[in-house]
């Protein structure tokens, strides 16, 4: 590995361009690729991005823009993917380039449909990457806070801490600030059933419940989502640590949060399908949904938000009794 390692970010969505601005903060070069060679233009142009957080504007000159992505692969020696997790694997069909010795940095937030495992995992079980190569990059923090470069903080969860040092020394900023963590599993697991909980805010937001009971949601959802990560991957952990609590609360209370807004649509009476064609992002707490009730029938934690969810949002249930019958679980 190189004494100033090349970065590449792999994803041309919200999150996928405030960490390509972090980085131009700190390193001369960035491989960033993404699919829309109409975005590649627009930013070589236009210095942003048209589609995500344009008002972040880059120096372009910084920038290694490319559709290809085993160019931005073969260029780096680590990578950062931050694409929906839904769309992970079609992506990395197309490499040829070899990822071995690459170090990978996840700041997806979900689980891999096709395989039901967190990214590390996948990443760990198809291509054999060790776990000392693979990271995690997690909250507090939303993408469009770092556009407007308001004070934000970050999680680095890897298993070999050199490599979670050099990653967070290259995201560092006056506006950034970094943390970092040995608990890769249970980081991506809170990253992704933060989600789930911040769908169920919304749920509960646009069926009119109040702060008070909002409140109430996300203390039992913190202790839920313990319970859940516990059975899953057993360490000394304090959930109470903002890579845990900290970014529950921020995607559970945000009106910048894309599974909040989708929940909230959904409390107010829209189909799944109508909510997600009205959306111009991806709400990963759908998808997490599904995979974290599946895999709970397997652990057997009791998950009675993650529950409620799931039968409204994939048995079709009506989200008014069902949040009726979940307030009489919670305490």
């Amino acid at each position: 590995m190189n004494d100033t390692p090349k970065f590449a970010v792999i994803g041309g969505g919200s999150w996928a361009t405030a960490i390509t601005k972090m980085l131009c903060e700190n390193v001369s070069d960035v491989a960033w690729y993404m699919r829309s060679t109409y975005a590649i233009e627009h930013i070589r142009l236009q210095k942003h991005n048209p589609n995500y957080l344009s008002s972040v504007e880059f120096d372009t000159e910084k920038l290694k823009l490319t559709n290809d992505i085993n160019e931005a692969v073969a260029y780096a020696d680590y990578i950062i993917f931050a694409i929906p997790s839904a769309f992970l694997s079609t992506e990395l069909e197309k490499l040829t380039e070899s990822l071995d010795g690459k170090v990978i940095f996840s700041a997806i937030k979900g689980i891999v449909p096709e395989t039901s495992l967190i990214v590390g995992e996948h990443f760990h079980e198809k291509y054999n990457i060790p776990y000392d190569n693979i990271g995690v990059i997690t909250g507090p923090c939303h993408a469009e806070e770092v556009a407007l470069e308001r004070l934000s903080y970050l999680t680095i969860a890897c298993g070999d801490q050199k490599k979670a040092k050099v990653m967070a020394k290259n995201l560092n900023s006056y506006y950034i600030k970094t943390k970092i963590s040995d608990d890769i599993v249970g980081t991506e697991y809170a990253a992704m059933l933060k989600n789930i909980y911040a769908i169920a805010a919304g749920i509960a937001h646009g069926l009119g419940y109040g702060d008070n009971f909002q409140a109430l949601l996300m203390s039992n959802a913190i202790r839920e989502m313990k319970k859940f990560i516990r059975k899953v991957h057993k360490m000394k952990r304090n959930i109470n640590n903002s890579a845990y609590l900290g970014d529950l609360l921020v995607t559970g209370y945000s009106v910048f949060s894309r599974n909040r807004m989708f929940g909230n649509m959904i409390g107010k009476g829209y189909t799944v399908k109508s909510a997600m064609m009205e959306m111009s992002m991806v709400a990963e707490g759908y998808y997490a949904t599904k995979s974290a009730y599946n895999l709970n029938e397997e652990y057997k934690a009791k998950t009675p938000i993650i529950d409620a969810v799931y039968s409204i949002l994939y048995e079709g249930k009506d989200a008014k009794p069902v949040f009726k019958k979940l307030t009489d679980k919670l305490d």
